[in-house]
């Protein structure tokens, strides 16, 4: 059966269905889903169940799964498979966790918009994320379109960061928010990463603006200017015009494209249980992610 297309905002973002991706995709079915991300950068997939086995099975049939900060700090984890990334507020007894703990400290790090893993080389592609337990409110999604964002641009702006690269570092979103408990050899496990400002989106040809969270220096310039224009940048790719809101059912299962996409997390009671699982791919050469 053919994917079948429901646009969900006048940008980007697509509900779809009509493929079982609970099974082993055909290579005819990821060429379909991935001209579908080309195009809307989102897909949100309704009432999938998707054991996590599946969910990795269906992530790896885009490319080689990504770890992110898994690959530099070891802690103790919930899930038995380290390929799914627990978005929860749930600590490793299966418990929900103290306000203070760290696993809230990368939820609220979480509420930042930024895209996964732009502090590293190689990035990511596509993340996916499936909906397990939900709380009473709160706890939506929301994406911003960075290709919609680099159209909307002034002509001026255009052409001031045309040529400019912005450093992007891991632990730029921790300190903000009070987080400095990381020793030297922690800090240089993670270099910074270094972005261009403005890209072509390998599958859609569209030039995007690519900014977020985790830039935290233009190359070349003064700190305070760079982090103040980076703003500035910031909040235009994430006016409201260019935001979907996803509000989470049970089964939901949304990817979306890290290289042409913001997210970040809404606040919600985190004395309620909220369980996702994440998998998330390399954007690499050998990733299956061109719609041939």
């Amino acid at each position: 059966m053919p994917l079948r297309l429901k646009p969900l905002h006048p940008l980007f973002v697509a509900e779809a269905s009509g493929i079982d991706i609970t099974r082993p995709l055909s290579d005819a079915e990821v060429r379909q889903i991935n001209a579908a991300m080309n195009e809307y950068a989102v897909l949100v997939w309704r009432s999938q169940p998707l054991t996590g086995q599946q969910q990795i099975d269906f992530a790896k049939s885009f490319g080689p799964l990504d770890l992110g900060l898994k690959k530099v700090f070891k802690r103790k984890e919930r899930l038995e498979d380290e390929r799914l990334i627990d978005i929860s507020n749930v600590d490793a007894e299966g418990n929900v966790a103290r306000r203070d703990s760290p696993k809230n400290l990368s939820n609220f790090a979480n509420q930042l918009w930024h895209s996964d893993s732009s502090f590293q080389a190689p990035r990511t592609a596509y993340s996916m994320l499936h909906a397990l337990v939900l709380p009473s409110w709160g706890g939506n999604t929301e994406f911003a379109d960075l290709r919609a964002a680099y159209d909307a641009l002034p002509d001026r702006t255009k052409a001031e960061v045309q040529d400019l690269r912005a450093e992007h570092y891991a632990l730029h979103t921790r300190i903000l928010l009070g987080d400095e408990a990381y020793t030297d050899d922690q800090k240089k496990a993670i270099p910074p990463a270094v972005w261009p400002l403005v890209q072509t989106h390998p599958g859609s040809g569209r030039k995007l603006l690519f900014v977020g969270v985790h830039a935290r220096q233009i190359i070349g310039w003064p700190t305070a200017e760079s982090r103040m224009y980076l703003q500035d940048l910031l909040e235009h790719a994430t006016q409201r015009e260019l935001v979907y809101r996803h509000e989470w059912q049970v089964g939901d299962l949304v990817m979306w494209d890290n290289r042409s996409t913001l997210h970040r997390g809404r606040r919600y009671d985190i004395a309620e249980r909220r369980e996702l699982r994440r998998t998330t791919i390399e954007d690499v050469p050998e990733a299956r992610l061109m719609a041939a």
